[in-house]
This record gives structure tokens, sequence and C-alpha cells, in this order.
């Protein structure tokens, strides 16, 4: 007899003995164990290796990451909330492509504004697919979430949510950096806003003498002239008899040399019962300003009309009614002729390179043309 019926008749011979019955239960519960170690390792995601693997079992969990190695959630969501561009957490509006990736408003301006300068459509820098002010939108959401994100105070070194943190450091922060009320008569001293209470008690500048004093006076009033002198230019100007203004569209376009340079013009205009346009060039037509950190813009005025007699005329560009562009009134003057019908390109006044941006990236440039002409 074979030990397979061996086993099977010793097992029915004796089925009430308590030998057999021990047996029988030691062998459940080996087999119990074992079933329970499977478990536990399919649970925790332990493989066992073996001869075969079977390739239509489901997938395997994944071990559990402790929080330790797993870092912050809020490390986290920077590295999901950042912008696709400069890396960084808008601070700001944040836009995203017709995919969904973020840019941060200064990345997106700029990605529009260098697509212009290289007569390129401006794409997504991850997913290639193409941008510009209508097909992206701002993801209100994310601003949100970032704005809610704790960030860390430059001075006192403690956490606060990202939309309190500037009232925090211009306000509240005891350790901010501030300086003595009596800096505008020559304090240099400037430190802790809590050690501010105590310097002022043993600051030395409010008793100087009133010589010390006059020539401190003296520079302010300078700053002071020029201010007024411009203003009081522009009064001046709108006294005059014959006085127009228009709203002027510059329009993008490009030259015919080997090497295209972008320029803008105006369709032709009239104001004061004569003919104009206006030209505006990038960088002064560097040939690739695209390159280049700094950005600036420079126009000029010419005359279309033919005239009998010189024209005197005094002019100006200001924003226009819907730009939030920020441009310094200054005042041109120029006299026009048959044979001088064009200014010089003279500087656009705009504050900074962030703002030639947004008037590059815009589809046209929208401002507001003040001519005055002098009568004889």
């Amino acid at each position: 007899m074979s030990s397979l019926e061996e086993r099977d008749v010793g097992v029915a011979a004796a089925p009430g003995s308590s030998s057999a019955g021990l047996g029988v239960g030691a062998v459940g519960a080996a087999a119990e164990a074992v079933a329970g170690v499977a478990a536990m390792q399919d649970e925790v995601g332990i493989r066992r290796e073996g001869p075969e693997s079977d390739t239509d079992e489901p997938p395997k969990k994944r071990l559990k990451i402790p929080e330790g190695e797993s870092g912050k959630l809020e490390e986290r969501l920077y590295s999901v909330l950042c912008c696709t561009v400069c890396l960084d957490l808008p601070k700001a509006s944040v836009y995203q492509c017709t995919n969904g990736h973020l840019m941060c408003a200064g990345c997106f301006i700029h990605l529009l504004a260098d697509s212009r300068l290289k007569e390129e459509q401006a794409t997504c820098p991850t997913c290639r697919c193409e941008i510009s002010k209508n097909l992206c939108c701002r993801n209100l959401a994310v601003e949100k979430a970032v704005s809610e994100l704790p960030t860390e105070c430059t001075f006192c070194l403690k956490q606060f949510p990202r939309s309190s943190l500037e009232r925090h450091q211009t306000e509240e922060c005891q350790d901010r950096v501030t300086q003595c009320k009596y800096k505008r008569i020559g304090c240099p001293w400037q430190g802790p806003f809590h050690e501010l209470p105590a310097h002022e008690l043993e600051c030395c500048h409010p008793t100087k003498t009133g010589t010390e004093l006059m020539g401190m006076l003296g520079e302010m009033d300078q700053d002071h002239r020029r201010d007024m002198q411009l203003y009081n230019s522009i009064f001046g100007l709108l006294c005059y008899e014959k006085i127009g203004f228009t709203e002027v569209q510059f329009r993008p376009y490009r030259t015919d040399d080997f090497i295209t340079r972008l320029y803008y013009e105006t369709p032709r205009f009239t104001v004061l019962n004569q003919t104009w346009v206006l030209k505006a060039r990038v960088n002064d037509s560097e040939r690739n300003p695209n390159l280049s950190c700094k950005r600036t813009l420079s126009f000029q005025l010419i005359l279309k009309s033919k005239v009998n007699s010189t024209l005197e005329c005094s002019f100006l560009l200001l924003k226009g009614p819907y730009e939030d562009v920020r441009i310094t009134p200054v005042i041109y003057h120029h006299f026009f002729s048959n044979d001088t019908n064009e200014t010089d390109y003279v500087p656009l006044p705009i504050s900074d390179s962030v703002e030639c941006n947004k008037l590059l990236a815009a589809k046209n440039i929208n401002l507001r043309l003040f001519i005055f002409q002098v009568q004889k």
C-alpha cells in the first residue's frame, strides 16, 4: 500500500483517537499560519520570488512611505503649483495653457514679448502648445491656493500665509527694517523697528543748527522744483489756443531687411487740421533685442501734410484710457516744415523693462497723443 493510502487509512481507522485529532489540528493551524503570512505579505506589497510569476495577478500595493520621508504637504505643493518657467511660486496672477500648465503673470508676459520680437508663435515651455492672451486663461483656484500657503518672513523668520505676508512685513513685524523719522534732515540710521524708539531718543539730528538744515532743505527743494517745472509746463501748454489730442494705436510690422526687425507704426490720423503718423522701435533697432534683459521703446512723430510755413509744436504721449502701463509725461518740442517733417526718435518714458514687456505682449499699443501748436 502506498504512503498516501496508509495516511488515509490511518486517519480513517482512528477518527476519534487523540493522536489523530492532534495531527489534524496541527496541520490546520500550520496551513492557517502560512495563509496569514501570505496575506500579510500581499497586503504590505512584499514580493515573493518563485520560479514562475503569473502576469494576470493584480498589481501589488506599494509600501506606505513614512511621514518623515514624504516631507510636508506644503513642500510637495510648492512643486505642483510653481510656475513652469521660473519654477517659483506665483506672486500675482496665474495663467494656464490649454493643457493646464501654469505660468506666473511675469513669465507669461515675457514669453509673449519674446515671441513678438522673434516673429514666432508663443508656445508653452512644457507642452509646446500655442499660447496667447485669447487662448490662455487665469487659474483662480491656484491663485487662492498659493495665497494660503505658508511662507517665511524675511525679518522675523516666522511662518505666515502668503496673502498676509506683505501686510505683516510692512506694518506689523517688529524686526522689519525701518528708517529714522529724521531721515529727511540727514539721519542715515536704519535698523529693526523695535529699536526705533531708542534710536530716536538718542538721535542727534533734531539738534542740528539752522545752517546745517538749510543745506539739506536746498537739495529737497531742487527735486520739488523739477516736479513743479513739469506740471507748470503742462499747465502752460493747456493755455494755448490750438490744442489737439487723439487716441493712437501702434501696430507691429517687420522691416524688409535680410534680418528683419520689429517696428511699430500707427495709421494716419488728423490733428490740428494736419495729417500725422507715429513710428516706434525697440531698443533703437538693436539687432537681437530678444537677447537683452533691458528693453526700451522710442518713437518719432512724422508730419505727412505739406505746410506753407513752419509749425512750432510741443507734443507728449500718455497712456490710453484702458491701458495699465505707467508712463511718465515728458514734453518734446519740434519745428515742423516740409524739409524737417520728422522728429528724432525720443524715448517713450516708461518706468522699466517690465512695463515695456507689457506693451510688447499686447496685440497693439494704445496711447493718447497731445499736440500743442505754438502761436507766433
